[in-house]
């Protein structure tokens, strides 16, 4: 009975290693290139550690100290506040494009087009120096052209605001194209059946197709704010109050630019690190919610 069984079992273990051969087969290629990574990556920590020219010290004293901390704290509210308002000025081109009326789509495509055409660095320096274009801004009465209020260019776009409008307004463009792809990617008989049943075209975007949309815009939406954390950066050029406009201020002073860049890259690592977690905890959300729905 016992050798019954014995034969049963291997025999079962044949057929299951030829129905999934896959799951049998080694991959040594995969163990190698790993181990390879994981040494140049030791070699390389090892090498800056042991680097005379890096000042340990150094990175200690000002890795929290609080000009950094208050440079983080501005990097992440920066991200933050640009890309909400990217996101609803995206929405917003993404249905001039996709409305019937000629003038919204002409005025979508040219922003999307002289936004993506530029560089963003561009951008920055633009809304940095807006104040040689404009040195006042003024509020007038439309019917009289009496002066209302005036300000100050340079007081009412500051180095904070103008790296504000720099990020969000570019950022804009590129949500856009992302939420007009998930817009697009719903099938087009689910807004007829909603004009069937009687809603209008704000009650489809928003019971039907805005909640379809969400999962093809989610992901590209959360790659965009991780690269938005890093792109911060560039506000260093006008002196934006950034982490790593912090980090050259206190370089400028002690003359040590590699231990304040490294201690600028560290904190970059962290928050970009949280981002990507959070992106990849909300997706698998939706990803259970929707097989819900499904079943």
């Amino acid at each position: 009975m016992s050798g019954g069984t014995a034969t049963l079992t291997a025999k079962h273990r044949g057929d299951r290693a030829i129905a999934d051969p896959v799951a049998r087969k080694r991959h040594p290629g995969r163990w190698l290139s790993g181990i390879a990574v994981a040494v140049a990556v030791g070699f390389v920590l090892v090498s800056l550690y042991q680097n005379p020219a890096l000042d340990h010290a150094t990175i200690a004293r000002f890795l929290t100290a609080d000009t950094i901390l208050a440079g983080l704290r501005s990097t992440v509210l920066l991200a933050i506040v640009s890309m909400a308002i990217g996101v609803v000025l995206g929405t917003a081109l993404a249905l001039m494009r996709l409305s019937r009326n000629p003038v919204l789509r002409a005025i979508s495509v040219g922003y999307v087009t002289v936004v993506r055409g530029v560089p963003l660095l561009v951008q920055i320096l633009f809304w940095g120096n807006i104040a040689l274009f404009y040195d006042r801004v003024d509020l007038v009465w439309p019917f009289t052209g009496e002066v209302l209020t005036s300000w100050e260019t340079n007081a009412l776009i500051t180095p904070f605001v103008a790296s504000v409008l720099a990020l969000s307004l570019n950022e804009a463009a590129y949500m856009a194209e992302i939420v007009r792809a998930g817009v697009g990617s719903i099938d087009r008989g689910q807004t007829e059946a909603s004009t069937a049943l009687g809603l209008n075209g704000f009650q489809t975007f928003r019971k039907v197709i805005a909640p379809q949309a969400l999962k093809v815009v989610v992901p590209p939406t959360g790659s965009q704010f991780v690269t938005m954390l890093k792109m911060t950066s560039l506000v260093s050029v006008i002196a934006g109050g950034d982490l790593l406009t912090e980090a050259q201020n206190i370089a400028a002073s002690n003359l040590r630019i590699l231990e304040l860049l490294v201690i600028a890259s560290l904190w970059y690592l962290l928050i970009t690190g949280l981002a990507t977690i959070a992106q990849t905890v909300l997706e698998r959300r939706l990803a259970r919610s929707a097989r819900k729905v499904h079943s």
